[in-house]
């Protein structure tokens, strides 16, 4: 697949600072890029009017004119019977419809969920999507899934979200072999709920036993003992929102520390390398561009609040996701196990 040409469909108009962080990524990402074709969807004036002011400097890329675009606070309702020409509605298509694609959107994340299941359907043998993205930890990084695709989640749901963990794990970490933990209140067999429990068992049961690392409470998920770390969607998405918001907070705090007082500000000094680095491993930029695994098709939420650095870096996943066919590794090891 290395040497086919690769599309990548970007929404330009979803998110905070939009189009212009969309479109200053796609400048970063592509910058050292051959053989890929950007198909950039959005209000076409809005655009090109950005890219002459901001002086971003694309090439080989079309534009899409979408003027009919989905806003944060458009029901399911509104999505599916107004928004057929949206920037999101148009970008899945384009997935459906072209071999070696995938779609990049920072906008509304009901509508990607929901506009990604029908344009692009479920992949055979996979009953319902994960959200599944990075989570920094002492060594570097894990995935979790689901994020939040889903309210509630059966014991298969769960065993399908770990095998799909795995698929994506044997992209980026092809060397290691990755441990599977189930987020639960207790690491005890017999704590949590019941699905849980089943869940665990199915994961026992299958090819992902060699690999299961058991139930992992949530104190634990930075630790780096879980490389693939499963929940249900509900629980998933309130920690993920708890986590950025402790990060904050605590970044937010070490900045008053070091300015509180004179010594405060020599210690800044002396500690400064070693801050870098530390913000530069809990900086969501990094790990940015959430999938929406178990769709048949690449489509990418990138945050909101994206910086365009952290853009070009949601693109780059999809780039990745793309070039290494994650969907016909999910498929395979659904047809063999």
């Amino acid at each position: 697949m290395d040497q086919k040409k690769i599309t990548i469909a970007i929404d330009a108009m979803g998110g905070d600072d939009a189009p212009y962080k969309c479109l200053k990524g796609i400048e970063i990402f592509i910058s050292n890029r051959k053989n890929i074709e950007i198909i950039i969807l959005g209000d076409e004036n809005i655009i090109n009017d950005t890219l002459v002011k901001s002086k971003i400097n694309l090439n080989n890329y079309k534009i899409i004119n979408c003027i009919n675009n989905i806003q944060n606070d458009d029901t399911a309702n509104i999505i599916l019977r107004n928004r057929k020409d949206s920037s999101i509605n148009k970008g899945l298509e384009i997935v459906k419809n072209i071999n070696n694609s995938g779609f990049v959107s920072s906008g509304n994340t009901a509508a990607i969920m929901i506009l990604s299941r029908l344009n692009l359907g479920m992949i055979e043998g996979i009953h319902r999507p994960a959200i599944c993205s990075l989570i920094p930890n002492k060594k570097n990084y894990s995935l979790m899934l689901d994020l939040g695709a889903n309210v509630s989640s059966d014991p298969q749901n769960l065993f399908q979200f770990a095998l799909m963990g795995y698929c994506y794990h044997t992209i980026f970490k092809p060397d290691l072999e990755p441990k599977i933990g189930i987020i639960n209140i207790g690491t005890e067999n017999n704590k949590g709920k019941e699905f849980l429990q089943k869940s665990a068992d199915l994961i026992k049961e299958s090819f992902l036993n060699k690999y299961f690392y058991g139930f992992l409470e949530p104190d634990k998920l930075t630790s780096g003992e879980c490389d693939i770390m499963v929940s249900d969607g509900y629980t998933g998405n309130i920690i993920l929102k708890t986590a950025e918001g402790m990060s904050k907070y605590i970044t937010g705090n070490l900045k008053h520390v070091f300015v509180k007082s004179f010594l405060n500000k020599i210690a800044y000094s002396i500690l400064k390398k070693d801050l870098k680095i530390f913000k530069n491993k809990i900086n969501p930029a990094n790990y940015d561009g959430a999938i929406l695994l178990g769709v048949n098709g690449i489509s990418i939420k990138s945050h909101g609040r994206s910086t365009p650095y952290a853009f070009s870096c949601a693109i780059e996943r999809c780039y990745e996701f793309i070039k290494n066919d994650i969907n016909y590794r999910i498929k395979n090891e659904i047809n063999n196990n």
